[in-house]
């Protein structure tokens, strides 16, 4: 408590009580020595009215010029830190966000050089967000960009084809008929799946939120899942609890973040192979494991599943099933977060595991 008390009567950490402070000694200084002055010429002098008067007019000059010095020389530190706080604010005003406040003060000085620091420190942040933003978006053309050419290049030349009769007999025509029709379809969930990205990303989606029982959805879509798994050589195990798990949340929208994650581990499972389905109730949250079991990849190519447009080895999936827009996790992943709740995955040795946590309330 004494400690406290003597560093806020120093002005440690008050600049209000170090001008004080200076102001009072600054004043006793030269009261003291232009008394001593006065005292010291004074007695060697006659006493004359007219001399008195002019000794008092340079008493009182003499006066303010020693408590002027002596203030100037107090507050000399605090006048320096403040022209120190006006270079760095000119300096980060010019365009050098990286520039800080070399201050260290415990008093108003340093608490505004600490703001102008951490100002500085938000803006660059800020700044390097926006170019991120633009690198965003030129990838995202770009990726874009490539993605349609693909099969809009394959579309236009299976119509040509068509179109110039360039078929041996009707068995080709009908070949010709069936991947361009697939071709379409390809480019149609490409779009689709861009637009619901979009919509995610940039806040227009509108959750609409219902009580649903989550052990009753996953029922459904594996009932529908199942039969399309088996003609690709691949079971579907499930491990559902007994008990209803009503919860918030938007059936269609949660939905297709499953739809995506069966879709995934169905493409990438060995084959023949089986598909895990565990619903579980944990502490504060319930909890969806989607488990398969395929060809190890790396930890570089696992820090980038979720990330938009990235495709792996396609050579690993199934024939049957056609490749995908690169957005389908991401998508699982926005879905997920807009309910609150974390998509992860648990990776070793080709053992993977996809983990939906969705907070209880």
């Amino acid at each position: 408590m004494k400690n406290k008390w003597f560093v806020l009567i120093s002005g440690k950490t008050s600049i209000r009580v170090r001008m004080i402070w200076s102001f009072i000694i600054s004043l006793v200084i030269a009261m003291n020595v232009s008394s001593f002055v006065n005292e010291s010429l004074l007695s060697g002098f006659s006493t004359t009215r007219h001399f008195l008067l002019l000794w008092n007019m340079l008493y009182v000059v003499l006066f303010v010029v020693l408590f002027i010095l002596s203030f100037s020389l107090m507050t000399r530190r605090i006048v320096q830190d403040l022209l120190r706080l006006a270079e760095g604010l000119d300096v980060i005003a010019r365009g050098n966000l990286r520039f800080r406040v070399p201050l260290s003060r415990k008093d108003e000085l340093g608490t505004i050089a600490d703001n102008i620091n951490a100002m500085a420190e938000k803006l660059e942040q800020l700044i390097e967000k926006e170019r991120e933003i633009e690198r965003s978006k030129m990838d995202l053309i770009t990726a874009v960009s490539h993605d349609l050419r693909t099969p809009l290049s394959s579309l236009i030349g299976y119509l040509e084809l068509l179109k110039n009769k360039v078929y041996r007999n009707e068995q080709e025509h009908e070949r010709f008929v069936d991947n361009t029709f697939k071709k379409a379809i390809q480019l149609k969930d490409l779009i689709h799946d861009l637009f619901e990205y979009t919509r995610l990303t940039s806040g227009d989606a509108k959750l609409e939120f219902g009580q649903i029982d989550v052990r009753e959805l996953l029922t459904q879509m594996l009932a529908e899942f199942q039969p399309y798994a088996k003609e690709l050589g691949v079971d579907v195990e499930m491990s559902l609890p007994f008990k209803a798990m009503p919860m918030a949340m938007d059936p269609r929208k949660m939905r297709r973040a499953i739809d995506n994650l069966l879709i995934n581990a169905l493409k990438f499972s060995n084959k023949p192979g089986v598909v895990r389905v565990t619903l579980e109730e944990r502490l504060s949250s319930v909890a969806i494991q989607i488990e398969n079991d395929g060809t190890p990849i790396s930890k570089e190519q696992e820090a980038l599943l979720f990330e938009r447009f990235y495709k792996a080895d396609h050579s690993r999936a199934a024939q049957a099933i056609q490749a995908g827009s690169g957005l389908g996790l991401s998508i699982a992943q926005k879905i997920v977060e807009q309910h609150g709740g974390t998509l992860s995955l648990v990776h070793s040795s080709g053992h993977y595991v996809f983990v939906i946590e969705l907070p209880e309330s």
